[in-house]
């Protein structure tokens, strides 16, 4: 990011916001890390920046960010990662799994329950942040969930379970046939969920 200063000099930094984040609250940033004559140099000076510096500078954000009280990002992002992280791990490493096995019961079953946690995550993107929010506290009945202790899984799973029980979805007889005869829609489906930056 640039902007200029009264003095005729560019000033500039970086922004980082989180791949799963619709909300400018989730972003940070650096200080001003850059000071030139023109905007050209800024961007000429921050392209030439490594991976390892670029990831520094994130890293030191995060940990600038984390000390301000009250500033913790929305709920639906975390919900969001947490359930693509666990989709993937379910369906294979590649996110969209064993298919080539449809055969093999055992890896049907993973992808199945892959599949339903793409559903709850995908009505948890339609969910507003602040909607979101206050829909969780209530499932919880008041108990926040802190995602650096080791009590968020037992409470994300209890948001989960709780969403998923309420969603139309289909018994897994269902699912595997409809899944046989189009594995591509599905896989299509999963990689724009998680990877396409768009919803489905």
């Amino acid at each position: 990011m640039t902007f200029p200063s009264e003095a005729n000099r560019w000033h500039g930094y970086f922004s980082f916001r989180p791949s799963h984040s619709e909300v400018e609250a989730d972003e940070v940033r650096t200080t001003d890390i850059f000071l030139e004559a023109s905007e050209t140099a800024i961007h000429d000076k921050a392209r030439s920046l490594g991976r390892p510096l670029l990831r520094g500078l994130l890293d030191s954000a995060l940990h600038t960010a984390a000390k301000v009280p009250g500033d913790e990002p929305h709920l639906r992002g975390r919900f969001r990662t947490l359930l693509a992280e666990s989709s993937s791990e379910l369906a294979g490493a590649d996110g969209v799994g064993v298919a080539a096995s449809v055969d093999r019961t055992p890896d049907l079953r993973s992808l199945y329950e892959s599949y339903r946690l793409d559903q709850v995550c995908h009505f948890i993107c339609l969910v507003d942040p602040d909607d979101f929010d206050g829909a969780v506290d209530r499932i919880l009945d008041g108990a926040s969930i802190d995602f650096r202790s080791r009590d968020r899984v037992q409470f994300a799973r209890m948001v989960v379970d709780y969403i998923e029980e309420r969603l139309p979805l289909p018994d897994f007889e269902s699912w595997v046939a409809d899944y046989t005869a189009r594995p591509d829609t599905y896989r299509l489906y999963a990689h724009t969920l998680h990877r396409g930056g768009r919803l489905p």
